[in-house]
């Protein structure tokens, strides 16, 4: 399957390449022309480009989607066009507007290479375009709009089309989309030092070198970063709030549409690729129709690879493969991609302690309200899910153990995390162990005042009387939410590993 949807090593040459060469133009050979552009950015995060380089003298693509005549009139742009250079002022189809050149400079944005990126921060001055801004940031950081030639119109209309079918609830909204690509982007950008693929001399004595650190950005081809951030921003969209076993128990439409299986993931990946393929949306338009069924099976495949029930199998054929992996192998570089997003989808135990607290009781209000949905229907409430039954600490503490350390650990010894200057480890681990042993800090002080007493004739209970007299440092004063992926940290590893199958992130 892999080798039918893979397009060959070699970039097949467009139209407009073919016509260059039949008016005798010198058509410069890929690593001439690289090496040209390299050296005009030094500090570019791309260090190298894979074969699908789209050439400075080809022409944009003349075959075009017509779009109606009703709905061009429904555009409006006023831009200043310079060749192929973004520095326009762009009005989508629905009117919003935005200035590219105040975006280049948008101080908001110039720490999206950190990974305490203030998410919460910028949605609340953007609450409506951070999705889109974000990844206009981080395309035009990873020069995807002058490699493919991206047209801004379209692009906007995409991002700002996907940003808007987001619903407005607690957890799954634009800004956790925002979140899973800024993650997927501080992953990629940062060197690594790759633990698999290293040669070993069996007669030595001295320990083997340190691989080569470089990004897997620099690792990855053009169009499988572009598919990957693209993924990101689409993964959740049009969620609902509620789980999928919750909509397979209600008989949603989704979920006899999808018999059952991975529900949300294929809504997320169906709907969102039917808004690409609008004709003011495709901005994907220059792809030839090899990249162009390569980038459709690569962002499938980085959605899909969300669910959990995916998660450990992933994991261990990562480890199985670990010893052979080559990231010359297209199918190593998916099993890579596919951890990047998964850890970036789940990413809330490595963040610093007051962001994971807020995406926390996030999480928690939007369990609740399915609790609500269900009490009303006259189902049971899903574990947890109760507005006056939680046990926070719990739950976070089997998630991170169960869950999430199995990927982070997993990616940590193969070298996949990032290790910034003057850290003897990731940042992502430190955080991680932080977070969790402030979890099993409240778990012991709960256990040790649980001490049930007599009232009126009737049992108080012990745990609710040590929370409300307990304090925290964290920044919200709320202790009684279910932690973020409380669903699958509720219960014993084995258990989780169920639930896991039919919960969501």
């Amino acid at each position: 399957m892999t080798s039918a949807l893979s397009p060959s090593t070699s970039k097949t040459t467009c139209n407009a390449c073919a016509k260059s060469s039949d008016t005798g133009k010198e058509i410069q050979p890929f690593g001439v022309l690289v090496g040209k552009k390299l050296q005009k950015r030094v500090n570019s995060p791309l260090t190298a480009f894979a074969s699908y380089w789209k050439t400075e003298s080809t022409p944009s693509n003349n075959n075009e989607h017509e779009i109606p005549v009703d709905v061009l009139r429904k555009i409006s742009v006023s831009r200043k066009e310079s060749g192929t250079h973004v520095d326009t002022v762009v009005t989508t189809i629905d009117g919003q507007r935005y200035d590219t050149k105040e975006l280049d400079n948008d101080p908001d944005f110039s720490e999206t290479a950190e990974w305490a990126f203030p998410i919460f921060q910028i949605s609340r001055k953007y609450p409506k375009t951070i999705l889109s801004r974000l990844t206009y940031n981080i395309f035009q950081q990873s020069e995807l709009f002058r490699i493919f030639k991206v047209s801004p119109i379209k692009f906007f209309n995409f991002f700002h089309a996907l940003e808007k079918g987001y619903w407005e609830i607690p957890y799954h909204n634009r800004i956790h989309a925002a979140d899973v690509l800024h993650g997927c982007y501080y992953l990629s950008v940062h060197p690594v030092r790759p633990q698999f693929g290293v040669v070993k001399s069996p007669d030595s004595l001295l320990p083997a070198p340190l691989p080569v650190a470089a990004s897997v950005m620099s690792q990855m081809s053009t169009l499988e970063l572009m598919a990957l951030f693209t993924a990101a921003a689409m993964h959740d969209y049009d969620h609902p709030g509620r789980t999928n076993a919750f909509l397979v128990t209600v008989e949603d439409k989704k979920a006899i549409l999808y018999n059952d299986r991975s529900v949300l993931e294929n809504h997320h990946a169906a709907e969102s690729w039917k808004l690409l393929c609008r004709p003011e949306n495709h901005f994907i338009e220059n792809l030839d129709p090899a990249e162009m069924k390569r980038f459709r099976y690569l962002v499938l495949e980085y959605i899909l690879a969300t669910d959990l029930k995916q998660h450990f199998e992933i994991i261990m054929t990562f480890n199985d493969r670990l010893s052979d992996m080559d990231l010359q192998v297209e199918s190593d570089r998916l099993l890579v991609g596919k951890l990047l997003i998964k850890m970036a989808d789940i990413n809330s135990p490595t963040k610093p302690y007051g962001l994971h607290r807020q995406w926390t009781d996030r999480i928690c209000e939007e369990f609740y309200e399915q609790g609500d949905d269900e009490k009303k229907r006259g189902l049971a409430i899903t574990p947890y899910m109760d507005r006056g039954d939680a046990q926070v600490a719990k739950l976070q503490d089997s998630f991170i153990a169960h869950v999430v350390s199995p990927l982070a650990q997993a990616m940590h010894e193969s070298g996949l995390l990032p290790i910034l200057p003057g850290l003897e480890t990731s940042e992502l681990m430190i955080n991680m162990q932080h977070n969790h042993r402030k979890w099993k800090e409240e778990i012991e002080i709960e256990t040790a005042s649980y001490e049930p007493t007599t009232c009126n004739g009737g049992n108080v209970n012990g745990v609710i009387e040590e929370e409300s007299a307990s304090t925290s440092d964290s920044p919200d004063p709320q202790r009684d939410s279910p932690s973020l992926d409380s669903e699958l940290s509720q219960v014993p590893f084995t258990i989780c590993c169920s639930i896991a199958e039919e919960e969501y992130v």
